[in-house]
């Protein structure tokens, strides 16, 4: 299967570290249950772990969601956590986000299964010059968690991750209509 070696393993499976597009290359088709990732974002200041610009960034993860579709199975599941941007020199948010959405979709082939959006209060108040200096927009919190899947059906089970219901929804699940008319 794969030749690189691990950082570690586990009874559950391994760990490695590595660029990501040569180790998914190691892989056979249809053979990873949940590819879950947190890209380097599309910022404008260049990182040391290495960004693109917005402009660039669809062509430049596309090749990676391609990979992750042919080791994907059928019933599994691609999770990508996009933070977003503003574009350059202007107040105006950034679209790169939604752009991959699209072209992961309309491209590749993925289906969105959920989107989601994360609030992270901790995030940092930026760009700086229309959040703190000139005040003209708010403090960006969320960032983008897109769902995908090879099909309309991926294997999932919100069970494991609900919270109790409430006495109030118990009665809701029970009688439906004592509390809930639709009109």
């Amino acid at each position: 299967m794969i030749q690189s070696t691990p950082l570690y393993h586990t009874a559950k499976g391994e760990a490695y570290v590595g660029n990501s597009l040569e180790l998914l290359a190691e892989l056979p088709d249809n053979c990873i249950d949940l590819v879950m990732t947190s890209p380097p974002f599309a910022l404008r200041r260049q990182k040391s772990y290495g960004n693109v610009e917005e402009t660039e960034y669809v062509q430049w993860i596309k090749p990676f969601g391609q990979e992750v579709f042919r080791v994907l199975k059928e019933s599994g599941s691609f999770v990508l956590d996009l933070g977003g941007a503003y574009r350059s020199g202007v107040p105006s948010r950034s679209l790169y986000n939604f752009r991959v959405l699209l072209a992961f979709c309309d491209e590749i082939g993925f289906q969105l299964a959920e989107d989601f959006y994360w609030f992270n209060p901790a995030k940092l108040p930026s760009p700086i010059e229309w959040v703190n200096k000139r005040k003209l927009r708010a403090k960006d919190s969320v960032n983008t968690v897109w769902w995908f899947s090879k099909t309309d059906f991926p294997e999932a089970d919100v069970r494991k991750v609900l919270t109790p219901s409430s006495d109030r929804m118990k009665k809701l699940i029970e009688d439906p209509e004592s509390f809930y008319t639709p009109k």
